[in-house]
């Protein structure tokens, strides 16, 4: 299986992991939120697989490009 990387796309902080290790998840479903300038910006998957690991915790603060989260696909 591939290994793929799933990276957020703005700065902000960590508001809620809505995806578990070892769960599986569809092609474009949510892995966490990120609240940013008010707003929660929704981090898709990029696949369908399984969540290998998600590398951040809520309240983390992320920052533009950062790895959240490995994805199985």
């Amino acid at each position: 299986m591939a290994e793929i990387k799933i990276t957020t796309e703005v700065a902000g902080r960590v508001c809620v992991i809505a995806a578990s290790i070892d769960g599986s998840i569809g092609n474009g479903d949510d892995v966490v939120l990120v609240e940013a300038m008010k707003m929660e910006i929704p981090v898709p998957s990029p696949a369908a697989g399984k969540i290998k690991s998600i590398l951040v915790s809520v309240d983390d603060v992320v920052t533009e490009g950062q790895t959240i989260a490995i994805l199985e696909a």
